[in-house]
């Protein structure tokens, strides 16, 4: 029924813009992928001097998703991921949550 993979990143106040930048400028080679469905980031509540997003990506399946894992396609995707910018913008490493769905309504 397919499978949620999620990570949540707490950018900090005023790096909200440059966050969102930064994935709407990055090079995303999911599309390139079977089993790929849907990507979204999602800007979720402030907290203690942060604001909550979280990065939602839907897969055919959990296999499909772990294959993505291993490809070249997410080495080029996330090369950049550690660069001084967005270090700059975190409070800490994102929180990596996969899920299976169990119940699906559309």
């Amino acid at each position: 029924m397919g499978f949620i993979a999620m990570n949540r990143f707490q950018v900090r106040h005023g790096y909200e813009t440059q966050f969102e930048t930064m994935w709407a400028e990055r090079e995303s080679r999911l599309k390139e992928m079977g089993g790929f469905r849907e990507f979204r980031l999602l800007k979720g509540p402030d907290g203690d001097g942060y604001r909550l997003y979280s990065s939602h990506v839907v897969w055919d399946s959990r296999d499909a998703f772990e294959a993505w894992t291993k490809s070249r396609q997410f080495r080029d995707a996330h090369k950049d991921a550690g660069q001084s910018k967005t270090q700059d913008a975190l409070m800490g490493p994102p929180t990596f949550e996969g899920f299976d769905t169990v119940l699906h309504e559309g």
